[in-house]
C-alpha cells in the first residue's frame, strides 16, 4: 500500500483518480493548488505525487524539482489534459517518472505506479551504497545534484563508457574523476585528453603513440594516452572537438580494444574504461554530420548531464564553505565569517561561469579579505556587486536593457545577442506569470510549444 498525493484543479478528475487509486489498495489525499500541494507535499510522507500542469497558481513542470526534494523524497509523475511533446521532455529531464494523459490515466495508471513503487523500494539500498561512495571534490545536496551522485555511483560499479554532459565549469572532470575513484580500476591511471588542445595533424601520435622516425621530428618511440590508461580510465574531456578523421579510428579502438601506433605494423591492445565529456550537443551534430553516430552511440553507454548552478538549489552555501576551508588549509590562514550579505549576493548572482566562476569569486573575496576576519560584499568581484545592484534598482527594466547589461561594453555577435535577449525576456515573462504557462502565452503572444521551447532552450530561467 502507497501514499499518493495528487495535485490537480479538476476536483472531479482528482476524485476519480481516488477512487482508482482505492481499488489498487493505495490511499491518497488531493490538493488543487500548486501552493497547497507543495505544503501537504513537505508535511506528508507520500511515496508517490500524481501532479498537473497545467494549475491556477503555478505551472506543475517546474514544482518537480520541489517535490523531489521533500523529506519523503516521491517519485513524481506527470498528468495533464493537454498532452505536449516538449512538455513530456521537459518533465522527463527534470526527474518526473513518466507523462500521462488524463483521457487515458484510469486505464494506464496501475503499471506506472507500480514500477515506481518498485524503483522507489531499490533506490533504498542503491542510499546506502551512495554513503559509502568518496565524493570530496563532490558538493551539493539539492535534488538534481544528489540525482547526479546517484548516476555517479552506479557508473563507478559497472564498465560501461560515460558521456557526461553540461556547460563548461559545471564539475564534469570532477564527476569523472569520482567514477574513477569509486571503481576497481582505481589503483590504475586516471589519463586526461584535452581535445581541444589536441593539434589536428598529431592526434592520432598522441592518442596511439609512434615509433621513432614514423614521421619528421619523430626522434623517439612515443606509447601514446590510450596504452598508458591500460588497467585505469581514459578521460576524453571536450569529446565533440575530436576531428572526424580521428573518430573513425577512434571507434574501432572502442571496438577491438587494439590499435596500431604510427608508423608501425605491430598491433598494440589497451584494457582502458572510457569517459568523455562535452558542453556540446553531439546528437545535434551528429545530425549535421559533425560527429559520427556510431561513435556516439558507443559513447552513451551511460549518460550523465549535470545541472548548471543556477539550477541547484540550496548548493551555493555548502560549495562556499566548501571553498573557503581548502583556502584556509592552503594559506594556513583562520576561518573567515560569511556576512548574510555576502552570502546573498552569491546566491542572487546568475553564475554563466557555475561551479568554477564561483571557485573563482571566493578566491577572489578571500584574497581581498586578507586581514579581515570577515567576508564584506565589498570583499567581492565588482561585476558581482553590479550585477545586484542593477537587479535591486532596475524595477520594471525590459529585458532588452538587461540583455544590454548581460553584454557590458563587449559587441555581441547577433546570435549572442539574440541569445541573450529571448534568455532574458523568457526568464521576464515566467517571473510575471508566475510560471503559468497558460498565463505567459496569453502576456507574450507565444504559443505554449515555443514557450516550452524557450524553457528547454533556457532551463536556468
Amino acid at each position: 500500500m502507497a501514499a499518493v498525493l495528487i495535485i490537480d484543479d479538476d476536483r472531479l478528475f482528482a476524485e476519480t483518480v481516488a477512487d482508482k487509486l482505492d481499488s489498487l489498495r493505495h490511499v491518497s489525499h488531493a490538493m488543487h493548488t500548486l501552493t497547497t500541494g507543495l505544503e501537504a507535499a513537505v508535511a506528508g510522507n507520500y511515496d508517490i505525487v500524481l501532479l498537473d500542469v497545467y494549475l491556477p497558481d503555478g505551472n506543475g513542470l517546474q514544482a518537480i524539482d520541489r517535490l523531489r526534494s521533500v523529506p519523503s523524497e516521491p517519485q513524481v509523475i506527470i498528468i495533464t489534459g493537454q498532452g505536449d511533446p516538449d512538455g513530456a521532455e521537459l518533465a522527463i529531464r527534470h526527474g518526473a517518472w513518466c507523462y500521462l494523459e488524463k483521457n487515458s490515466i484510469v486505464k494506464e495508471i496501475a503499471l506506472p505506479l507500480t514500477r515506481a513503487l518498485q524503483y522507489r523500494q531499490a533506490l533504498s539500498s542503491q542510499k546506502a551504497v551512495l554513503k559509502t561512495v568518496e565524493r570530496d571534490q563532490l558538493v551539493g545536496e539539492s535534488p538534481r545534484f544528489a540525482h547526479c551522485l546517484e548516476i555517479m555511483a552506479k557508473a563507478a560499479a559497472a564498465e560501461a563508457s560515460v558521456l557526461i554532459s553540461g556547460e563548461s565549469g559545471t564539475g564534469k572532470e570532477a564527476f569523472a574523476r569520482a567514477i574513477h575513484a569509486n571503481s576497481h580500476r582505481r589503483n590504475g591511471n586516471f589519463v586526461v585528453v584535452d581535445c581541444t588542445a589536441l593539434p589536428e595533424q598529431l592526434v592520432e601520435s598522441v592518442l596511439f603513440g609512434h615509433v621513432k622516425g614514423a614521421f619528421t621530428g619523430a626522434d623517439r618511440a612515443n606509447r601514446g594516452l590510450i596504452r598508458h590508461a591500460d588497467k585505469g580510465t581514459l578521460f576524453l574531456d571536450e569529446i565533440g572537438e575530436l576531428p572526424l578523421s580521428t573518430q573513425k579510428s577512434f571507434l574501432r579502438v572502442l571496438q577491438e580494444r587494439a590499435f596500431c601506433p604510427v608508423g608501425s605494423q605491430e598491433e598494440c591492445k589497451s584494457d582502458f574504461r572510457l569517459i568523455c565529456a562535452t558542453n556540446r550537443d553531439l546528437a545535434a551534430m551528429a545530425e549535421q554530420n559533425l560527429f559520427r553516430d556510431d561513435l556516439l552511440y558507443r559513447l552513451r553507454g551511460m549518460s550523465l548531464t549535470l545541472p548548471p548552478l543556477s539550477e541547484r538549489e540550496g548548493d551555493i552555501p555548502l560549495l562556499v564553505d566548501h571553498f573557503l576551508n581548502r583556502l584556509i588549509q592552503r594559506y594556513g590562514q583562520e576561518k573567515k565569517e560569511c556576512l548574510p550579505d555576502f552570502m546573498e549576493y552569491l546566491a542572487s548572482y546568475s553564475w554563466p561561469g557555475n561551479v568554477r566562476e564561483l571557485s573563482q569569486a571566493v578566491e577572489s573575496a578571500f584574497a581581498q579579505a586578507v586581514y579581515s576576519p570577515m567576508l564584506f560584499t565589498q570583499h567581492l568581484p565588482v561585476h558581482i556587486r553590479t550585477a545586484h545592484a542593477r537587479a535591486h534598482v532596475r524595477g520594471k527594466e525590459t529585458a532588452v536593457h538587461s540583455f544590454i547589461q548581460a553584454s557590458g561594453a563587449t559587441v555581441l555577435s547577433w546570435r549572442e545577442a539574440k541569445d541573450t535577449f529571448e534568455r532574458e525576456y523568457t526568464r521576464n515573462i515566467l517571473h510575471q506569470s508566475d510560471g503559468n504557462i497558460m498565463e505567459a502565452g496569453r502576456l507574450s503572444g507565444l504559443s505554449r510549444t515555443r514557450l516550452y521551447q524557450l524553457i528547454k532552450k533556457y532551463p536556468e530561467v
